[in-house]
C-alpha cells in the first residue's frame, strides 16, 4: 500500500517537512517513491507548497494520504473539504 506522508526534514526543534508518496513498509525519513511538495510550520503563517496535480493523480492510483496530508491537501486545494 502507497501513502501520501511527511517526512521530517530541519534540525532539533526547528522541523521542516517534505511531503512524499512512499509506501507504509518504509521507515518514515527512508525511501520513497515521489516527493510532491513541503510543508514549513516554523513561518508565520506556516508555508505548505504541493503539486496538486500530482497529488491528486496519486489518491487516483490509490495512495492515501495520512491525517495530516490529508489537513495540508484542503488547505492547498487538492481535495474538498
Amino acid at each position: 500500500m502507497v501513502k501520501i506522508r511527511l517526512k521530517r526534514m530541519g534540525m532539533k526543534k526547528k522541523p521542516f517537512y517534505r511531503v512524499v508518496v512512499a509506501d507504509i513498509r518504509s521507515p518514515r525519513d527512508g525511501r520513497f517513491i515521489e516527493e510532491i511538495g513541503y510543508y514549513d510550520p516554523m513561518k508565520q503563517p506556516a508555508e505548505i507548497k504541493i503539486d496538486n496535480a500530482k497529488a491528486v493523480e496519486w489518491m487516483k492510483n490509490g495512495a492515501q494520504p495520512t491525517e495530516t496530508v490529508r489537513i495540508l491537501l484542503k488547505k492547498s486545494g487538492a481535495i474538498e473539504a
